[in-house]
């Protein structure tokens, strides 16, 4: 029985050892592994993050595992862009083109939006979606089991008091009867597990637990809960009134 301790502590000293060597990176062509190097991997592999307790390693899972990634890496929390800036700023600077001082803003405001889509143009629907995270919670790759229901038991809530036309009901995954599911799958409204990138990413862990999806009455607002974003907020109509479909999510 010691013998058996013992070698147990001993794999496990092997593992841990394993996990701190620099990776294989399979997708040579991508950002991860232009921007994690050596000298950066060593400095910051044993970092965890406060929020989720997230890794380097966690963050870059896909590039090591995929060789088809042109990006390759998440980030788990918040905390993210800021423990691993090393890598995350320069990688997302060249991604989006953007200096290292520049900075984003966001606009909301649906009364600058001053044209239209002509009303006699062939426009089948019109939709349009945002993502959004709460504050102190992890993000998809990284949030752990508590914080996801956490997440979802906040938009039970909050969507118990959705008035008028925002009125709905939301719809969890985990228990789900057939027949809902059935109706959410003809109305394109769900979303199932089995991607590779969400798997490797570590998006699909509990699942299906902590998921779910919201719509009103009318079908013309949607929102999943905890698939890649906390939530994703999705309004939609027929036709091309996109003034209409963006004074929804406004």
């Amino acid at each position: 029985m010691i013998d058996g301790v013992n070698k147990l502590y001993e794999e496990d000293l092997a593992l841990q050892k394993k996990q701190l060597e620099f990776p294989t990176i399979q997708s040579t062509h991508s950002l991860v592994a232009k921007h994690v190097t050596k000298e950066r991997w060593d400095k910051l592999c044993k970092h965890t993050t406060k929020t989720a307790g997230f890794t380097l390693a966690k963050a870059i899972a896909c590039a090591v595992e995929f060789d088809n990634q042109h990006c390759g890496i998440y980030a788990g929390d918040w905390d993210s862009y800021k423990d691993f800036a090393e890598v995350f700023d320069p990688l997302i600077q060249e991604y989006h083109g953007i200096s290292a001082d520049a900075k984003h803003t966001s606009d909301m405001d649906f009364s600058k939006i001053t044209g239209n889509v002509n009303p006699e143009a062939p426009v089948h629907s019109t939709r349009i979606r945002v993502g959004r995270s709460i504050d102190g919670f992890g993000l998809s790759p990284g949030i752990t089991q508590e914080q996801r229901v956490g997440v979802e038991n906040l938009f039970k809530t909050a969507s118990a008091n959705f008035k008028d036309e925002l009125a709905g009901t939301y719809y969890p995954l985990t228990g789900m009867e057939e027949s809902v599911r059935q109706l959410l799958v003809d109305d394109h409204f769900l979303f199932m597990s089995g991607d590779k990138n969400l798997q490797a990413s570590g998006m699909e862990r509990d699942w299906p637990e902590g998921r779910g999806i919201f719509h009103n009455v009318d079908k013309t607002f949607l929102v999943w809960v905890n698939e890649e974003d906390q939530f994703r907020i999705i309004s939609m109509q027929k036709g091309g009134d996109v003034l209409g479909v963006f004074k929804c999510v406004w």
